[in-house]
C-alpha cells in the first residue's frame, strides 16, 4: 500500500464525513478550489522512485534539489519534510535500489550453491539489468558515484561496493575450504575481478553495450575461474 504524504509532509487524514464540509462552498454546491496553504498530498513511493531514476540518470552531484522536486512534482518544502536534505533522500533511494533493482546479486549469493555458480549468475543477470529497458542502464551505485564531491556520499558507495566484493572473496574462501575450488586460489584477487568486471560492465552498458555483447564478456571472465584439480599458477 503506497503512503499519501501531505505538501508539508505529513501523513494525509482520511475523512469521509467531513469532506464535503471542508470544501468552501459544497453547502450551495458551489466548490471551490484548494484553499491557499492547504497541503497537497503526494504519493510518497511514487515520489521516492522518480527521485531514484533521477539519480540513476544524472549521478548525485548532478541532480539539484530543483531537478529533483520538479521530477517528483512536489515543493522543496514538502521533499524537505518528508525524506529530509537531498543526502538523506540518497540514502533512502540507495536502500530501495538495493532491494529492488539491485538485489539479483544477494540473491545469487544467497540461493547458488557454489562462489563459481553465484559470480555466474551475477554477471549474467547484470548484463541483463543493467541494459533493460525502461530505467536508466547500469548501476545507480556505480553511476551515482561519478564526479561526486560529497564525500560521505563517496565514501557510502564505496562502502558498498565493497561489501559486495567482500561477499564474494567470502564464498570463495568457503568453496576453497570445501575444496569447491583449488586451495592456491587467491580468493581476494579474484573477488576483485567479479568487482571490477561487474563495475566495467555497468559503464559498458552506459555507453550503449548490448546485453549480448556483455553476456559475452562475462562467459569470458568466467573462464578465468580455476577448477577443483587445476593449479592456478
Amino acid at each position: 500500500m503506497h503512503s499519501m504524504v501531505n505538501d508539508d509532509g505529513t501523513m494525509k487524514a482520511e475523512s469521509h464525513g467531513t469532506a464535503q464540509a471542508e470544501r468552501p462552498g459544497a453547502a450551495t454546491g458551489k466548490v471551490k478550489g484548494r484553499p491557499r496553504g492547504r497541503p497537497r498530498s503526494f504519493d510518497r513511493e511514487t515520489a521516492l522512485e522518480k527521485a531514484l531514476l533521477a539519480f540513476w540518470l544524472h549521478g548525485y552531484e548532478a541532480t539539484s534539489v530543483s531537478d529533483l522536486t520538479r521530477v517528483m512534482d512536489i515543493g522543496a518544502p514538502s521533499l524537505y519534510a518528508a525524506f529530509g536534505d537531498k543526502r538523506s533522500l540518497f540514502e533512502e533511494v540507495v536502500q530501495v535500489y538495493g532491494a529492488t533493482y539491485g538485489s539479483f546479486i544477494d540473491r545469487a549469493l544467497a540461493e547458488e550453491p557454489t562462489a563459481r555458480a553465484a559470480v555466474e549468475r551475477v554477471l549474467r543477470e547484470a548484463a541483463a539489468a543493467y541494459t533493460e529497458p525502461g530505467h536508466p542502464h547500469g548501476c545507480l551505485v556505480v553511476h551515482a558515484a561519478a564526479n561526486c564531491s560529497t564525500p560521505e556520499v563517496e565514501q557510502s558507495l564505496r562502502d558498498r561496493r565493497n561489501a559486495d566484493i567482500a561477499a564474494f572473496e567470502s564464498r570463495i574462501r568457503a568453496d576453497v575450504a570445501a575444496g569447491a575450488l583449488p586451495p592456491v586460489t587467491d580468493a581476494a584477487a579474484l573477488a576483485r575481478h567479479t568487482g571490477a568486471m561487474i563495475q566495467g560492465m555497468s559503464q559498458q552498458a552506459r555507453d550503449g553495450a548490448s546485453r549480448e555483447e556483455l553476456e559475452a564478456v562475462a562467459e569470458i571472465a568466467m573462464s578465468i575461474w580455476p577448477r577443483t584439480g587445476t593449479h592456478t599458477g
